[in-house]
C-alpha cells in the first residue's frame, strides 16, 4: 500500500503549519514546528517570492499530507468529488473525511492517523461485523464500527480513548465509549473538517 514516509516534523515545517500527524505530541513542547519556525533544508530561511501557482499548490500539498494520500489517489478523489452534486471543494472534503482511518481518528479511537492506519491495517476494526482492512474504506450513514474483541484490541481502544477523552466528537458521529463502536449519522458537513483548508485555491489549481 502506498503512503508517505518522510518525517513527520519536516512535513509540518514545510507547510508552516501544525498538521497533527503525531496525535498529542504536536500539542506538547517538542513540537518542531515552535521550536524552528521555518521550513527544513539548508537554504529555507532564504526570502522566495512565492507565485500563484506556489500558494495554489502549497495548498493542495496540506490536504494530501494531512490525510496521508498520495497525488494518484488524490486525482481520483477530486474527479469523484466533480462528478457528485454540490460544491466540488466542500465533496473533496467530505470524501477524505470518510475515509475509515479518518473516522477511527474523528471517534477518539486513535491517537493519531498513523495509529488510525496501522490499527485498520492490522484489522482490528469490523463495518457492520465485517472485517475491513482497507484504510481508504468509505463509510456510509447508518455504517456501525465496532472493534475486533480480544483483549490486545480492547486495550488498545480503551488507551487511546483515555488520552483522547478532552477530544470533541463531530456529531456526525455517534460514539459509545463504553460499548467501543460509533455509527456514521450522517455525512460530514464543511464545519465539520477541523484543518484549516482553503479548497477554493485547490479546485482552481485541479481544473487547469
Amino acid at each position: 500500500m502506498a503512503r508517505l514516509i518522510d518525517k513527520k516534523c519536516k512535513l509540518c515545517r514545510r507547510e508552516g503549519m501544525k498538521l497533527f500527524l503525531k496525535g498529542q505530541r504536536c500539542f506538547a513542547d517538542k513540537c518542531a514546528l515552535s521550536r524552528r519556525d521555518y521550513p527544513p533544508g539548508v537554504h529555507a530561511q532564504k526570502r522566495i517570492k512565492v507565485t500563484d501557482y506556489g500558494v495554489h499548490l502549497r495548498e493542495k500539498q496540506k490536504l494530501k499530507r494531512i490525510y496521508g494520500v498520495l497525488e494518484r489517489q488524490f486525482r481520483i478523489y477530486f474527479q469523484t468529488a466533480e462528478r457528485m452534486k454540490g460544491n466540488t471543494g466542500e465533496n473533496l472534503l467530505a470524501l477524505l473525511e470518510r475515509r475509515l482511518d479518518s473516522v477511527v481518528l474523528a471517534s477518539g479511537f486513535a491517537l493519531s492517523r498513523n495509529h488510525a492506519r496501522q490499527m485498520v491495517n492490522h484489522g482490528h476494526f469490523r463495518v457492520n461485523d465485517r472485517r475491513v482492512d482497507i484504510v481508504s474504506y468509505r463509510v456510509r450513514p447508518g455504517d456501525v464500527v465496532t472493534v475486533r474483541n480480544t483483549e490486545k484490541t480492547r486495550k488498545l481502544i480503551s488507551d487511546a480513548l483515555e488520552v483522547n477523552k478532552s477530544q470533541t466528537v463531530p456529531d456526525w458521529l455517534e460514539v459509545k465509549s463504553d460499548e467501543m463502536k460509533f455509527t456514521i449519522v450522517t455525512l460530514p458537513r464543511r464545519d465539520h473538517v477541523p484543518h484549516p483548508i482553503q479548497e477554493q485555491l485547490i479546485i482552481e489549481l485541479c481544473s487547469k
